[in-house]
Formats: structure tokens, sequence, C-alpha cells
């Protein structure tokens, strides 16, 4: 006897597939990197990342208002700093017309309703090219964490809407919470990079904006001792529920397709937006494979970001996000 019911009655048409499709992909789903540079007119592919590019200020505004044009309502700014700008303490990261903060205003100047957060990290600045204060071959965690919340304080001065900080550093979303708080910016959120690994993902954004680590002093050239160990899950929700605690209101999981079963363990645990980067690396092998012939881009760039939505994203952040958001 045949069954009487057969899943397949689910699948036989796509009208069908649409209507009880579990995970819809939308715009709205979308936080969009940005990476700029100084200058102006420059618009810079970067070699291990085709097809995306380097903005200059100018260029950064154009690319704003298509975004929003195309129904993309986030952005996530990242900055190149010129190499005689970098010091080990990132005292640029704090200079109030440094380009952080005039991308900011370019941003908010070109679209006042795109929703503008900004990462918060030493590295741009460093001239180690790490994420904190080197100094008796450690990086210093607490000396660290306060240059973070003065440098939250200049960018929502500037304009933005949640700070992303994304060093890892132990307690600062609490210095930075406070920092904010102290200076009455109790509108500004903060998107903590809460179990950020220590991955071999990241290459191709350290290409965007020369920023590899080196080895100095005792410190390893890379960023093993405060980065997460990708071995370890549980950690990944110790370190999101102490986040929480301290004052974060959404919380990401970087890389994000190696950690998918990160994403659904955190999106079980915490009650706010949880978001996942879809990392250079990860952009990268995508178009590499389809450049080569050997996948179909659309088709596994979509598959890849439904996936990501499916394990409990409520936000990919992706390089990916405009080509998506054309064939939806």
């Amino acid at each position: 006897m045949y069954p009487l019911i057969r899943n397949r009655r689910l699948r036989t048409s796509e009208s069908i597939r649409r209507l009880v499709r579990e995970t819809v992909i939308t715009p709205d789903d979308f936080l969009v990197p940005l990476f700029v540079v100084e200058g102006k007119g420059i618009k810079e592919e970067i070699a291990s990342m085709p097809n995306y590019y380097r903005l200059s200020l100018d260029n950064l505004e154009k690319e704003v208002r298509e975004l929003w044009q195309m129904g993309l309502c986030a952005v996530l700014l990242f900055v190149k700093v010129p190499d005689n700008l970098k010091d080990n303490e990132g005292t640029e990261a704090l200079n109030s017309n440094g380009l952080m903060q005039r991308a900011i205003q370019t941003v908010k100047s070109a679209c006042p309703e795109m929703l503008v957060m900004t990462d918060v990290a030493l590295d741009p600045y460093s001239s180690f090219g790490h994420d904190g204060i080197v100094a008796e071959g450690k990086i210093l965690n607490d000396e660290t964490s306060e240059v973070l919340g003065e440098m939250s304080i200049s960018h929502a001065q500037a304009g933005a809407d949640f700070v992303a900080p994304s060093d890892m550093m132990d307690g600062r979303i609490l210095t930075i919470r406070e920092a904010l708080e102290n200076e009455g910016l109790t509108d500004t959120g903060i998107m903590s990079y809460a179990a950020k690994y220590a991955s071999a993902f990241y290459g191709p954004f350290r290409d965007a904006l020369d920023s590899a680590p080196v080895a100095v002093q005792n410190v390893p050239k890379d960023k093993k001792t405060y980065q997460m160990d990708p071995a370890n899950r549980f950690e990944a929700i110790k370190e999101t529920q102490m986040d929480v605690a301290e004052g974060a209101d959404i919380v990401m999981v970087k890389p994000g397709l190696a950690y998918l079963d990160i994403v659904r363990e955190i999106r079980n645990e915490v009650e706010v937006p949880v978001a996942v980067y879809q990392v250079s690396g990860e952009y990268a092998m995508l178009k590499a494979a389809a450049e080569k012939g050997w996948l179909d881009h659309d088709a596994v760039m979509l598959e890849q970001l439904i996936a990501l939505k499916r394990a409990g994203a409520n936000i990919i952040a992706s390089y990916f996000a405009k080509d998506a958001v054309r064939l939806l």
C-alpha cells in the first residue's frame, strides 16, 4: 500500500514550493560592508575580491545612493588608513576629522535614512596590524578597551547609528556602553562581534585594508590570543551571553558558513538579533570557482545565503548583497 502522506506533493511545482518555503531572503536581511579610502574619484577593485572595491568619499556617496535605491538599508564601514597615520596606539582613530568620521558624515548626508554601522577596532590604525595596543610582549586588554570606548564616542558623534567592536577584548562592550552613556549618546547601538574566530578566511579582507598582523616582540603573526579557537563551541555561547549582559544590542558570529552550528546555538540562547558575517574568504572562493566554471555562481550564492538565514541569522553581512538583491 502506498503511503497516505507523500511529501513530494509539496514539491511538484515552483508555485507550491514558493507557497510553503520556510526561509526567504529579502533586501532587509543584508548589511553591506564598504571599504573607504582617501582621495577622489577612486573606485579600486580589490585583487582578491573580484568585483568589490575600495571607494573614495565621492564614490561612497554614489554607492550609498545606489544601495538605497535597490532596497538595501544598512552599511558597515571600514577604512584603509594611510601608513603614515598608523601607530601602536591607534591615535588616528580618535581624529574627529578622520576618514571614518568623514565617511559616516558622507553616508548620512547622501542618504539620511541609511543605517550606518562602523568598525571599531585598532587594526586598521595599528602599525602592527593588531586589534589592540602591543606592549611587553602581549596585546593589552584594558588599555585597548579604553581606546575603543573613545573611538565609539567619536563615531557616534559623527552620526553612526551603531558601533561594531570587532576586536574581542574582554569587557570592551561594557566599556563602550558606559562611555556612550556618559556622553549622553544613549541611542547609539552596539553590534558586538561576540563570537569572532581566529579564522583563516580573513585574508582578502586584510588585503583590502592592508591590515595584516605582523609578529612583534613576543606577539605572534596571528590573532589567536584574543580571537576564538575554531575548535570551540561552548565558549561562543559564553562570550555572547557576556556581551549581551554588558549592553550589546545585536550579536554577531564571524565567519559564516563554517560556523552555522554556532549561529544556531547562539540564536537558541539569546533574545537579541543575531548577525552573521559571510567573510571575504567565503566570497573569494565562490568567485574563483565560478570564474573557473566549476560552480554556478548565482545558484551557490543564494544557497549559501539561505543556509545562513536558515541557521538563525537575522542579519547577514555579505559582499554578495547587491548581487543577491538583483536576483531577488
